[in-house]
């Protein structure tokens, strides 16, 4: 399995945009060959202070895969491809870290 988790920072006051052209994109992933997992989470309120937020312009995917040829079938996908050109200008950045089990 692979574990990729990708942090999206988003222009100042688009976040909400961009999620929302996030939400509609997930149906379409989750009926991809291999995808096990996929959605967008933002801070948690009152947690204390252990918690390190990543802050009200970003959010993080958290997805899981078969294996790694799913991933890259998926990151080549058109949907994901329509994706990418609808939020380009939303976005301030991206970090995404892709994982293997250490188990």
């Amino acid at each position: 399995m692979i574990h990729v988790v990708a942090i999206i920072t988003i222009k100042p006051g688009l976040r909400e945009t961009a999620l929302t052209a996030f939400r509609a994109n997930i149906p379409t992933v989750l009926a991809e060959d291999g995808c096990i997992e996929y959605g967008p989470a933002v801070d948690t309120d009152d947690v204390g202070s252990f918690q390190a937020k990543i802050g009200a312009d970003s959010f993080v995917v958290i997805e899981k895969w078969r294996d790694v040829a799913a991933l890259k079938a998926h990151a080549a996908s058109p949907h994901m491809l329509a994706y990418g050109a609808k939020v380009k200008d939303m976005l301030a950045g991206r970090v995404v870290h892709v994982l293997s089990p250490a188990g």
